[in-house]
């Protein structure tokens, strides 16, 4: 068996290793069972996935997607919940109107459809972030649902500059939590930037090691490396976590699941492994 846009030479993936391209045998981008394990793939899904595949002596060229989505059967179950925003250009929204008087917290379902999971806090209050995808994206006097609060009335806009596509920098909401959250168009995350201690994070993603799907016997591998496999980016998450061990299985919601690589520590950042779904290999 072989698995698009990788290679399973191990004399490969030694020069790999060797010329730095990747931290080692375990490093998440590598077809090593330690790879994929750091990755976030299950000990359970990897068994199924193999199981599956039966005794065969053809030599079949498998994709990604398929090895990542019996994974994603395995952790969305049992992944609790959690919610992450963009450092970069984050934007503060303060409610004007109808909020909450002092910053407050609420015991939530870490999974709503897993009550075995446990409870977490969830802090409300007045002074809020989002993630400047969504922000950009609002009308003036649009309603919103506020996701696990309530809809929401976009009252004012602030821009970087006039320019109607220029950064958004704050707004200003009108809480409206008897609004039909059925209605809404746009369902965003927050966090509240009170009532709670938000945790940096490093969100880790990786691309294939290869460009092409499949090498051909003339082809030379290392023209057709990828150049960049590794992409980071800065958020805050939650104060949930802080609690959050190495190895641990989450969801951030909009974002995807993430395997932890190494948790909140002394003030320094998490670091959070994306693990694809098999919507993407």
């Amino acid at each position: 068996m072989n698995f698009k846009r990788t290679f399973l030479s191990k004399r490969k993936l030694t020069k790999l290793v060797d010329a730095g391209r990747v931290s080692g045998w375990d490093d998440p981008r590598m077809p090593t069972i330690r790879g994929v394990l750091r990755r976030g793939m299950t000990i359970t899904a990897l068994r199924d996935f193999i199981l599956k595949q039966g005794p065969s002596r053809n030599v079949t060229l498998m994709d990604w997607t398929i090895f990542w989505n019996i994974n994603k059967k395995e952790i969305d179950p049992i992944a609790p919940r959690h919610t992450a925003v963009d450092q970069n250009q984050a934007v503060i929204a303060t409610i004007i109107k109808r909020g909450p008087e002092k910053a407050y917290t609420e015991e939530k379902p870490k999974h709503n459809k897993n009550p075995a999971l446990g409870m977490k806090k969830v802090a409300y209050s007045h002074q809020l972030i989002l993630d400047q995808e969504d922000a950009k994206l609002f009308e003036q006097d649009e309603e919103i649902t506020l996701m696990a609060w309530g809809n929401a009335i976009v009252r004012k806009i602030n821009r970087s500059s006039l320019d109607h596509s220029s950064p958004v920098i704050t707004i200003e909401l009108e809480l409206h939590l008897e609004g039909d959250v059925k209605k809404t168009e746009k369902k965003i995350t927050w966090l509240s930037t009170e009532g709670q201690s938000l945790v940096p994070v490093e969100l880790v993603d990786f691309d294939y090691l290869l460009t092409k799907d499949k090498l051909e016997e003339d082809d030379n591998w290392e023209d057709f490396l990828t150049e960049q496999t590794e992409f980071r980016s800065a958020a805050f998450c939650d104060a949930n976590l802080a609690a959050c061990k190495t190895g641990d299985i989450i969801q951030l919601d909009r974002k995807g699941y993430f395997r932890v690589d190494a948790p909140y520590k002394d003030g320094k950042s998490a670091v959070l492994f994306n693990i694809p779904t098999g919507k993407t290999g």
